[in-house]
């Protein structure tokens, strides 16, 4: 590929039109110190931009699955309504502070990785019970901190995106489990091969950026997943 990462690890990038400044790993991005009084801004946009590319891989399922079960389908479709709504609050809360759109360069590596991941279960393996799963740890971190400062905008935000977060990780982990069950030794390699896969694509993309915020036991269980996986997070922690 012309950007130089490996094909076997990342797909295809999703256009983008000329405000936005695309980036293929953490290092050349605008990584601001938490000093900084654009910093707030620059997470905010950033923000905004992987709840886009959080509609755009939801939709992908669709698209290249459509003989998935309809009730999978269905949850999936409703997670694509979740991200665009989480995409336009984003967006205002980071003009309320005076920021742009195409301010502050983006990241496309989460819909690269997943996308090229063949299977559905694999896919939301990463996607949902990886990714997202992470992300519910870090909301409840954000909540705390944004309650800390006074933001009371963001402590809004962030309560709303969590109880949405938690329900695409809860549906997962209950597709998950059942498309191994009927899908046999294969259906389960195929899951371990894209946790596989998208673990070696997230080390080119971060680097030494990658970070892991602590596991929140009741937040996940609310999510569907049991002590045993629990423990597991947290002594191999699920990074991002």
């Amino acid at each position: 590929m012309s950007d130089g990462l490996d094909p076997q690890l990342f797909a295809g990038s999703p256009v983008r039109d000329s405000r936005f400044s695309v980036k293929e790993t953490w290092a050349d991005m605008t990584n601001l110190p938490p000093e900084d009084p654009r910093h707030r801004r620059e997470f905010l946009h950033r923000q905004m931009h992987e709840e886009l590319n959080g509609i755009e891989m939801a939709a992908r399922n669709l698209t290249d699955f459509p003989d998935a079960p309809w009730a999978l389908r269905l949850a999936i479709a409703r997670q694509c309504w979740d991200e665009a709504r989480h995409v336009e609050v984003f967006r205002r809360a980071c003009e309320r502070r005076g920021g742009d759109v195409g301010e502050f360069p983006v990241l496309c590596f989460q819909y690269r990785i997943i996308t090229r991941i063949d299977s559905l279960a694999g896919r939301l393996a990463v996607q949902n019970r990886s990714f997202e799963a992470a992300g519910i740890d870090a909301i409840k971190a954000g909540i705390v901190e944004a309650r800390a400062a006074g933001e009371v905008d963001m402590v809004e935000l962030l309560d709303t995106q969590l109880a949405d977060e938690v329900q695409h990780v809860r549906y997962a982990n209950t597709w998950v489990r059942k498309l191994t069950e009927d899908g046999g030794p294969k259906a389960t390699f195929d899951v371990a091969r894209a946790v596989s896969q998208a673990n070696r694509a997230l080390q080119v993309v971060a680097g030494e950026a990658i970070v892991s915020y602590p596991v929140d036991e009741d937040v996940r269980q609310e999510a569907g997943f049991n002590q045993a996986e629990i423990d597991a997070v947290k002594a191999f922690p699920i990074r991002r």
